[in-house]
Protein backbone atom coordinates (compact mmCIF):
# COMPACT_ATOMS: atom_id res chain seq x y z
CA UNK A 1 0.00 0.00 0.00
CA UNK A 2 1.24 3.44 -0.80
CA UNK A 3 -0.15 5.77 1.85
CA UNK A 4 1.00 9.36 2.24
CA UNK A 5 0.17 11.34 5.38
CA UNK A 6 0.71 15.07 5.04
CA UNK A 7 0.13 17.22 8.14
CA UNK A 8 -0.59 20.81 7.10
CA UNK A 9 -2.57 21.67 10.24
CA UNK A 10 0.11 23.08 12.50
CA UNK A 11 -1.12 20.65 15.19
CA UNK A 12 1.02 17.75 16.31
CA UNK A 13 -0.77 14.49 15.49
CA UNK A 14 0.29 10.84 15.60
CA UNK A 15 0.96 10.48 11.87
CA UNK A 16 2.33 6.96 12.29
CA UNK A 17 -0.92 5.78 13.92
CA UNK A 18 -2.94 7.34 11.08
CA UNK A 19 -0.73 5.55 8.56
CA UNK A 20 -0.92 2.25 10.45
CA UNK A 21 -4.69 2.23 10.91
CA UNK A 22 -5.27 3.23 7.28
CA UNK A 23 -3.04 0.36 6.15
CA UNK A 24 -4.82 -2.03 8.53
CA UNK A 25 -8.27 -0.92 7.30
CA UNK A 26 -7.33 -1.31 3.64
CA UNK A 27 -5.82 -4.72 4.28
CA UNK A 28 -8.87 -5.82 6.28
CA UNK A 29 -11.10 -4.67 3.40
CA UNK A 30 -8.90 -6.67 1.00
CA UNK A 31 -7.87 -3.71 -1.12
CA UNK A 32 -5.06 -4.39 -3.59
CA UNK A 33 -1.66 -3.95 -1.90
CA UNK A 34 -0.45 -1.63 -4.69
CA UNK A 35 -3.35 0.81 -4.28
CA UNK A 36 -2.64 4.39 -3.25
CA UNK A 37 -4.16 6.64 -0.59
CA UNK A 38 -3.45 10.18 0.55
CA UNK A 39 -4.33 11.51 4.01
CA UNK A 40 -4.12 15.26 4.56
CA UNK A 41 -4.44 16.86 7.98
CA UNK A 42 -5.62 20.48 7.83
CA UNK A 43 -6.61 23.27 10.22
CA UNK A 44 -10.22 24.29 10.84
CA UNK A 45 -10.09 27.19 8.38
CA UNK A 46 -8.94 24.98 5.48
CA UNK A 47 -11.48 22.31 6.41
CA UNK A 48 -14.28 24.88 6.51
CA UNK A 49 -13.34 26.05 3.00
CA UNK A 50 -13.47 22.46 1.72
CA UNK A 51 -16.76 21.84 3.52
CA UNK A 52 -18.35 24.89 1.91
CA UNK A 53 -16.86 24.22 -1.53
CA UNK A 54 -17.77 20.52 -1.76
CA UNK A 55 -20.77 20.08 0.55
CA UNK A 56 -22.20 23.60 0.62
CA UNK A 57 -22.27 23.36 4.41
CA UNK A 58 -20.93 25.97 6.85
CA UNK A 59 -18.19 25.41 9.41
CA UNK A 60 -15.40 22.88 9.57
CA UNK A 61 -16.15 19.16 9.70
CA UNK A 62 -14.14 16.24 11.07
CA UNK A 63 -13.36 14.23 7.93
CA UNK A 64 -13.97 14.45 4.21
CA UNK A 65 -13.26 11.81 1.58
CA UNK A 66 -12.54 12.41 -2.08
CA UNK A 67 -12.61 9.12 -4.02
CA UNK A 68 -10.62 8.72 -7.25
CA UNK A 69 -10.96 5.29 -8.88
CA UNK A 70 -14.02 4.21 -6.88
CA UNK A 71 -12.38 0.98 -5.76
CA UNK A 72 -14.57 -1.52 -3.92
CA UNK A 73 -13.67 -4.50 -1.76
CA UNK A 74 -13.86 -7.80 -3.66
CA UNK A 75 -17.23 -9.49 -3.21
CA UNK A 76 -15.77 -13.02 -3.02
CA UNK A 77 -12.76 -14.33 -1.12
CA UNK A 78 -11.10 -15.67 -4.26
CA UNK A 79 -11.75 -12.56 -6.34
CA UNK A 80 -8.66 -10.49 -7.25
CA UNK A 81 -9.03 -6.93 -5.88
CA UNK A 82 -8.57 -4.12 -8.40
CA UNK A 83 -5.57 -1.83 -8.09
CA UNK A 84 -5.78 1.95 -8.28
CA UNK A 85 -5.93 5.32 -6.61
CA UNK A 86 -8.32 5.28 -3.67
CA UNK A 87 -8.31 9.05 -3.26
CA UNK A 88 -7.84 11.55 -0.46
CA UNK A 89 -8.98 11.68 3.14
CA UNK A 90 -8.88 15.09 4.80
CA UNK A 91 -8.84 15.22 8.62
CA UNK A 92 -9.25 18.17 10.99
CA UNK A 93 -7.58 17.70 14.40
CA UNK A 94 -9.37 20.71 15.93
CA UNK A 95 -12.76 19.16 15.27
CA UNK A 96 -11.46 15.70 16.26
CA UNK A 97 -10.23 17.06 19.61
CA UNK A 98 -13.62 18.57 20.39
CA UNK A 99 -15.47 15.41 19.36
CA UNK A 100 -13.18 13.24 21.49
CA UNK A 101 -13.78 15.44 24.52
CA UNK A 102 -17.57 15.42 23.98
CA UNK A 103 -17.91 11.68 23.23
CA UNK A 104 -19.74 9.53 25.82
CA UNK A 105 -16.45 7.65 26.32
CA UNK A 106 -14.06 10.61 26.27
CA UNK A 107 -10.93 9.96 24.30
CA UNK A 108 -7.95 11.76 22.86
CA UNK A 109 -7.72 13.71 19.65
CA UNK A 110 -5.39 11.05 18.22
CA UNK A 111 -7.87 8.27 19.02
CA UNK A 112 -10.60 10.28 17.28
CA UNK A 113 -8.33 10.84 14.26
CA UNK A 114 -7.76 7.07 14.07
CA UNK A 115 -11.52 6.50 14.04
CA UNK A 116 -12.02 9.23 11.45
CA UNK A 117 -9.31 7.72 9.26
CA UNK A 118 -11.20 4.43 9.15
CA UNK A 119 -14.44 6.34 8.55
CA UNK A 120 -12.80 8.13 5.60
CA UNK A 121 -11.43 4.88 4.17
CA UNK A 122 -14.90 3.33 4.28
CA UNK A 123 -16.36 6.35 2.47
CA UNK A 124 -13.68 5.98 -0.22
CA UNK A 125 -14.77 2.36 -0.61
CA UNK A 126 -18.37 3.36 -1.23
CA UNK A 127 -19.85 2.97 2.25
CA UNK A 128 -22.32 5.57 3.44
CA UNK A 129 -24.58 6.23 6.42
CA UNK A 130 -27.55 8.11 4.99
CA UNK A 131 -30.03 5.25 5.50
CA UNK A 132 -30.41 3.32 8.79
CA UNK A 133 -29.29 0.00 7.28
CA UNK A 134 -26.27 1.65 5.61
CA UNK A 135 -25.39 3.37 8.88
CA UNK A 136 -25.57 0.11 10.84
CA UNK A 137 -23.34 -1.64 8.31
CA UNK A 138 -20.78 1.17 8.05
CA UNK A 139 -20.50 1.91 11.77
CA UNK A 140 -20.38 -1.81 12.61
CA UNK A 141 -17.53 -2.29 10.17
CA UNK A 142 -15.82 0.87 11.40
CA UNK A 143 -15.96 -0.34 15.03
CA UNK A 144 -14.70 -3.81 14.08
CA UNK A 145 -11.73 -2.36 12.19
CA UNK A 146 -10.77 0.12 14.91
CA UNK A 147 -11.19 -2.51 17.67
CA UNK A 148 -9.19 -5.06 15.66
CA UNK A 149 -6.35 -2.64 15.03
CA UNK A 150 -6.25 -1.50 18.65
CA UNK A 151 -6.22 -5.05 19.99
CA UNK A 152 -3.41 -5.97 17.58
CA UNK A 153 -1.44 -2.94 18.76
CA UNK A 154 -2.18 -3.65 22.43
CA UNK A 155 -4.15 -0.41 22.68
CA UNK A 156 -6.81 -0.33 25.36
CA UNK A 157 -8.62 2.85 24.35
CA UNK A 158 -12.38 3.18 24.31
CA UNK A 159 -14.47 1.36 21.74
CA UNK A 160 -15.22 3.74 18.93
CA UNK A 161 -18.49 5.57 19.05
CA UNK A 162 -19.98 6.39 15.66
CA UNK A 163 -18.60 9.57 14.23
CA UNK A 164 -21.01 12.35 13.32
CA UNK A 165 -19.67 13.01 9.80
Amino acid sequence: MSIDVNNESGTEVDEQAILDIARYALSRMRIHPLSELSVIVVDAEAMEQLHIQWMDLPGPTDVMSFPMDELRPPSKDDEEPPQGLLGDIVLCPEVAKKQGEEAPTQHSMDEELQLLTVHGVLHLLGYDHEEPDEKAEMFGLQAAIVDGWRSEKGHTGPSPAPTVS
